[in-house]
């Protein structure tokens, strides 16, 4: 994956607080982050309220709309200096996550053009260690997620080394767009009004409303994929590329987080589905490029 050379970015989508002093530690909580073991899912335990689960699918607003990780070289605070144009997404991680973010939106803003629905554009916030945000304290532990109550997406960059040391997911730039793409649909997701029509819930399971969440976001960030190189930041994707990310989406399904970190599978207890289940659906909203291919909430998953 390699981002135009020209192409400017906008450093205003992001807000770098590596290196600001955070206040005293608390419970870290998460909303449909990519799924460590010990992610709190915050999105159905203390946002959702009122309604059910019932035609909780694609809103009929859109149904007709056919790294390497951050290192110790690159310094916290300065991407308005250093994140200026595609050429610089190249080299930094820091300044590729920008352009990742840019990305997502642009092609998000312009589906809820086409559909006579205004995008509301959600920063990305990079933080080391911990985090004060409006779903609570997050540490390092938690992964990025989404939070519902200040609309922000939240992440530690060293999560990549996590993902590399702890699951084997290789580092590479689709495997880092892969998880912001997924957390910008947790947005989606909040704009289109599902987690008030969910309702509130600790629901847990192979088909849970939890695990249809995340898949659908999975399916988002497939449907981004699919029309990255449209976005104009975006100078190519392999095949090789998208295998990374099929293999990032395995690598952190339920079953087999379970199976490596308890040494067995317990499917009552999935939050976010399992590693045929997120590669599934990423698959299909790559393959099919259309935001109406992502209901996960009618039928079986």
């Amino acid at each position: 994956m390699r981002f135009r050379r020209n192409a400017p970015l906008d450093t205003g989508q992001v807000r770098d607080a590596r290196g600001r002093s955070m206040g005293p530690g608390g419970v870290a909580v998460g909303g449909g982050g990519l799924g460590l073991v010990g992610l709190i899912i915050y999105i159905l335990i203390s946002v959702l309220s009122n309604g059910g689960a019932s035609g909780a699918g694609l809103p009929p607003q859109l149904a007709p709309l056919a790294e390497q990780r951050v290192s110790v070289n690159d310094t916290p605070g300065d991407i308005d200096q250093n994140c200026k144009t595609g050429q610089d997404a190249n080299e930094r991680t820091d300044c590729r996550i920008v352009a990742v973010v840019n990305s997502v939106q642009k092609f998000w803003n312009g589906v809820f053009e086409r559909s006579k629905r205004q995008y509301m554009y959600s920063d990305t916030v990079f933080f080391a260690d911990q985090m004060d945000t409006g779903c609570g304290t997050a540490d390092s532990q938690v992964g990025p997620f989404y939070c519902p109550r200040d609309k922000l997406v939240y992440i530690d960059l060293g999560f990549f080394d996590d993902l590399q040391s702890r699951f084997g997911v290789g580092s590479s730039a689709f495997v880092q767009a892969y998880v912001i793409a997924h957390e910008y649909g947790h947005h989606v997701q909040d704009q289109l009004g599902l987690f008030e029509k969910l309702g509130s819930s600790n629901e847990t399971g192979p088909e849970s409303l939890s695990v249809r969440t995340e898949l659908q976001a999975d399916c988002y960030a497939g449907v981004w994929a699919a029309h990255a190189v449209e976005t104009q930041l975006v100078e190519e994707l392999t095949q090789a590329d998208i295998n990374d990310g099929l293999d990032a989406a395995a690598a952190i399904g339920d079953d087999r987080i379970q199976q490596q970190t308890q040494g067995q599978v317990n499917p009552e207890t999935w939050t976010h589905g399992s590693s045929e289940q997120r590669r599934r659906w990423f698959s299909r909203g790559y393959e099919q490029g259309k935001p109406a291919v992502c209901d996960t909430f009618s039928g079986s998953i």
